[in-house]
């Protein structure tokens, strides 16, 4: 765990508002651009991949700004309430009230996902915004994760529990307990697709994806490279890598993807 008091950012109104935790990272005057580190579900801010970063960052004397989303790590609520727009809207307000000056969205799982929805949002109403994102680093991105990744994966005794009760208990694989899969995170990501309409992100995409992730397919990012207007995305393999992609060598690739994006990022 990092050792530093989190900042609180207020999100949302009313019997809506909540306060979402904040790591800030200050720049030195004169160091690249910051970064912004958007986790995966049921992931943390101070996960492996997310400290490596920091500290890296720290060393560099680059800006780095990485937050919980509402039910996640030091965010108060409940992540059976999340949805994907609820944390996009999350995840924009940090980017807004927190950054400064040109940054690189980090994005891993659903955080990559985010990202690139963080990316189309600005686009709509935000372009003087948009223009401080110089390219995004995305690990084995869970794009369009309700219709293409969960949806399909159903069983018949989950798609009834979800019926009957409105939630199923996935397991997890990864000994952090099981993750909730409710029915208005299932609708309502229905409103936040990427593939139903060409996409042009306008900047460079660096994707790292681990060959033997179990969880959002290899093919996944193919998709996602087929579907990305612009030629803009590049990709690394990992052959042995898995979801996570937190070990030594792999956290050394992501910092790798880091600097070639802060090198040739353009907005």
């Amino acid at each position: 765990m990092d050792a530093a008091e989190p900042q609180f950012v207020v999100v949302g109104h009313g019997a809506d508002c909540r306060r979402i935790a904040c790591l800030l990272e200050p720049r030195v005057a004169g160091k690249g651009p910051g970064l912004v580190w958007l986790p995966g579900f049921k992931s943390e801010m101070t996960s492996t991949k997310a400290s490596s970063l920091a500290a890296w960052a720290k060393s560099e004397g680059v800006s780095m700004t990485r937050f919980d989303y509402s039910g996640h790590g030091q965010s108060p609520g409940r992540v059976e309430d999340g949805t994907i727009g609820r944390w996009l809207e999350e995840a924009r307000q940090v980017v807004l009230s927190h950054t400064s000056g040109d940054i690189i969205l980090v994005g891993s799982s659903m955080g990559g996902y985010l990202a690139l929805l963080v990316v189309k949002s600005l686009m709509h109403d935000r372009p003087d915004e948009l223009q401080r994102v110089r390219a995004l680093v995305l690990i084995a991105p869970a794009w369009d994760m309700t219709e293409r990744l969960m949806k399909p994966r159903l069983s018949a005794g989950a798609i009834r529990e979800i019926e009957e009760n409105g939630i199923w208990l996935r397991p997890s694989r990864y000994g952090d307990g099981p993750y909730p899969i409710t029915r208005q995170l299932l609708e309502e990501g229905s409103q936040h697709l990427i593939g139903n309409a060409p996409f042009n992100p306008g900047r460079p995409v660096h994707v790292l994806h681990g060959l033997q992730d179990p969880d959002v397919p290899w093919e996944h990012t193919l998709d996602l490279v087929a579907h990305l207007d612009g030629d803009w995305t590049r990709v690394i393999a990992v052959p042995d890598g898995d979801h996570r992609l937190s070990r030594s060598e792999d956290i050394d690739l992501l910092l790798t993807a880091v600097v070639a994006a802060s090198a040739n990022g353009s907005a």
